[in-house]
């Protein structure tokens, strides 16, 4: 490397001369504007630029080269636009003289701006002018080395932290109270005119929104489907919404061009978002530090949520129905667009993967569909085997099961309606009721006995050794009896909802009385998986339930379903 000329050599032509190059920099941050408007007001860019080329123009010696403006933009660090552009020219020599209004300006990061005054711009030969706080490093280099300035510039630097974390602070308790901070809302919501911390219904979209629910939810549209219908009527996407129709200053650094086309990405975030149903989620992402500016993810379990903060556009049971639909592996028709009925409900039973539809036809030129194991399809047939089901068997089996079901639970909600009404049940309550009641009375008596010992010592009918003991004993009594009644309320309410879930396990099945028909409606309220054996048989995981083998249904012995059941 020796004798090779660094490209970042100052230029001599330039530092030889007596008139200065000067460089005016101006920097205005968010957290300048948050004490007072005349904290505001005197750090202006107008302000700041005004005592600067005042200052210029009052010595003759400084020519006036180029004015970088930063507005906007923390101190903490130096990743500027106008800054690293200041840097550039004074790498290129253009510039050797910076002034700024005062050390703050130039930065609010300790160890940053210390090295910027003590190393990096001695190297470049660079003067630096901090008019307010009287540095100067050419007509007076002591100014640059005395205490003051690392000083002022710790200070500088907890200001900083202070700021931070006072608006983080401020922030967290306006999410806590469901008050939206964000600069843009979610697609289908605009920020109210008279409280920028609420979200209104944006009345332009709201119907492309429900209208991306219905198509999910309730006519089985995948998100690529959805995508070209949106694309074909030429809705413009949340992005082009935002920047065409609302003209808002919105970038989504996500999209390369201007189409504004919309995308199954866009499509998952909004079936996905709480937002639709009233509620405002919020910390979902922060910042790693005052300094560090890397945004990290923020666990879910983390995050501020907030409901019913605002009015919802989709109701909570179409919403439910999508997210149970996300978590399934699916995929729309090549050829409709459209789901399956059987999509994301059919497994392998020994692999528990995905099964594949196909389509064959047989010797007498009839097209049918079947499902086979996705491993042994795609992966290797020493994986797994076939698992192989023709869809008309499949409906055919899972219609008359579903029936069956219908069937027997009516049945059952007879028999659990008499046992609700029984007198077992009303003894069984009333008996953990007395015992709940005889260990509160328990609770009071000894309370009496505790609050007895004070005066008792107070007599010096005790000893203080004997009032604490007996004091701890009884202490310990009482918290014993209140854990053995929180166990009993809580076997009361287990038994409680216990038969609740049964209720409403077979309220699902009473809606449908008799199914002739299956549509993906109904296989999202009824059923939850369906597990295929290699031999034929499957076995139905229904909703609000443990799982049911149905035992071996061969494709050609369904008459034997019932016996089966």
């Amino acid at each position: 490397m020796a004798g090779r000329k660094s490209k970042y050599s100052p230029n001599p032509n330039i530092t030889n001369r007596k008139i200065w190059s000067v460089a005016l920099y101006i920097r205005l941050s968010q957290e300048d504007s948050d004490n007072g408007v005349d904290k505001q007001e005197s750090n202006s860019v107008t302000s700041q630029k005004n005592l600067l080329n005042e200052y210029v123009n009052a010595h003759d010696d400084l020519l006036h080269y180029d004015t970088y403006i930063d507005d906007g933009f923390t101190g903490t660090d130096f990743n500027r636009p106008s800054f690293q552009r200041l840097l550039e020219d004074m790498r290129n020599g253009n510039i050797n003289c910076v002034i700024v209004k005062d050390l703050s300006r130039l930065g609010r990061n300790y160890i940053e701006v210390g090295n910027y005054i003590e190393q990096v711009f001695p190297l470049f030969n660079i003067r630096f002018i901090a008019v307010n706080d009287q540095v100067d490093s050419f007509k007076n280099p002591a100014s640059t080395n005395t205490i003051l300035v690392p000083f002022k510039n710790l200070i500088n630097d907890e200001y900083a932290r202070d700021t931070s974390i006072k608006i983080r602070t401020s922030l967290n308790g306006k999410k806590r109270k469901g008050e939206f901070i964000g600069a843009f809302p979610s697609y289908g919501y605009i920020k109210d005119p008279k409280d920028k911390h609420k979200l209104i219904i944006d009345d332009s979209v709201v119907d492309i929104v429900r209208k991306i629910f219905d198509w999910n939810v309730n006519k089985g549209l995948g998100k690529i489907a959805i995508c070209h219908k949106l694309n074909e009527l030429g809705i413009l996407n949340p992005t082009g919404h935002k920047r065409l129709e609302l003209e808002q200053n919105y970038n989504n650094y996500g999209i390369q061009d201007n189409t504004y086309t919309w995308t199954p990405s866009t499509i998952k975030n909004i079936l996905s978002n709480e937002v639709y149903i009233g509620n405002t989620v919020q910390g979902k992402r922060r910042i790693k530090s005052y300094k560090v500016h890397k945004v990290e993810m923020v666990p879910k379990e983390e995050w501020i949520r907030v409901e019913n903060t605002h009015e919802p556009i989709i109701d909570k049971e179409t919403f439910a129905k999508a997210q149970e639909l996300s978590k399934r592996d699916i995929k729309a028709s090549q050829t409709t667009k459209e789901l399956s009925v059987w999509a994301g409900f059919l497994k392998c039973a020994d692999c528990m993967r995905a099964m594949n539809k196909k389509s064959s036809t047989n010797k007498n030129g009839n097209k049918y569909e079947y499902y086979i194991c996705s491993t042994y399809r795609k992966k290797s047939n020493n994986l797994c085997t076939k698992h192989s089901i023709k869809v008309e068997s499949l409906e055919k089996a899972l219609l008359k099961i579903i029936n069956l079901h219908i069937k027997l639970l009516i049945d059952i909600e007879e028999i659990l309606k008499e046992i609700k009404d029984s007198s077992l049940k009303d003894k069984r309550n009333e008996d953990m009721r007395k015992i709940i009641m005889s260990k509160q009375n328990e609770i009071s008596r000894i309370s009496n006995f505790k609050r007895t010992l004070y005066e008792d010592w107070k007599n010096k009918d005790l000893t203080r050794e004997e009032y604490l003991e007996y004091k701890n004993k009884y202490e310990i009594d009482i918290e014993t009896i209140r854990q053995s009644i929180e166990k009993l309320e809580g076997e009361m309410q287990k038994y409680e909802s216990e038969n609740e879930l049964n209720n409403v396990w077979i309220e699902e099945f009473r809606k449908r009385e008799s199914i002739s028909e299956l549509s993906r409606d109904i296989m999202m309220e009824l059923i939850d998986c369906i597990y295929v054996h290699e031999n034929g048989s499957i076995t139905i995981k229904f909703r609000f339930e443990k799982p049911i083998d149905i035992g071996k249904i061969q494709k050609n012995n369904l008459h034997n379903l019932k016996n089966v059941v």
